[in-house]
């Protein structure tokens, strides 16, 4: 597994919050440990005090993320620094898959539970998967959406770093706005040329008399 594949955890906290809709679903513990994904033996260490926890580190990725989306890179490395520093990692080497072709076990570097409690084990995995995929990629591969209202975290792994949208359903959204406001903006275009020209005219008209 790649260490860049902790960055969905970012990802994931950050988007159980749309502030623009006022929608937040990180109410419960249970909604706590269901962002732990596949990570059972994780998740069941969350209490009701992670909730509060939880919502503090959301926070500040958003901060790292919309500091990337405006352009200042050294703000959300010092901003994701702030996290890797308070939550450190403890990797290892897991071999738990085996390969296909000689059976031998598949070994790869892999980001342990956090012993404490659950927050510093979700924080430290999703910092450090974070920090993996902005060294790899560049910061300007962490956005947010473009679709208002909606203002999801979303990771760009595109080829030519064209992505704008968290889903195919904000960039259909976005295009289908995009499309309408050109239709009206060619209708009154339309109806001001019209009006000119009815102007004009009479204008001549006038003269003429």
């Amino acid at each position: 597994m790649e260490l860049a594949y902790y960055s969905d955890y970012a990802v994931r906290l950050v988007n159980s919050e749309e502030p623009a809709r006022n929608k937040d679903t990180l109410t419960s513990v249970d909604a706590v440990r269901a962002l732990f994904g596949g990570n059972t033996s994780a998740a069941r260490r969350a209490t009701d005090a992670d909730v509060t926890r939880f919502r503090s580190v959301r926070a500040r990725l958003r901060a790292i993320f919309e500091a990337a989306d405006g352009g200042d890179e050294t703000l959300a490395v010092d901003l994701l620094n702030s996290l890797l520093m308070e939550f450190p990692v403890s990797p290892q080497i897991s071999g738990h898959e085996t390969r296909k072709e000689d059976g031998r076990p598949d070994w790869h570097m892999h980001l342990a539970d956090h012993p404490s409690n659950a927050t510093a084990g979700y924080a430290a995995i999703a910092s450090m998967g974070l920090a993996f995929h902005l060294t790899e990629h560049g910061a300007d591969r962490l956005g947010l959406c473009q679709a208002p209202p909606c203002r999801n975290a979303y990771l760009d792994t595109s080829t030519n770093r064209s992505r704008r949208y968290c889903s195919d359903r904000c960039a259909t959204r976005a295009n289908v706005a995009a499309y309408r406001a050109r239709k009206r903006l060619e209708t009154d275009r339309s109806a001001s040329t019209g009006r000119t020209a009815d102007t004009s005219q009479e204008s001549t008209t006038t003269a003429d008399r």
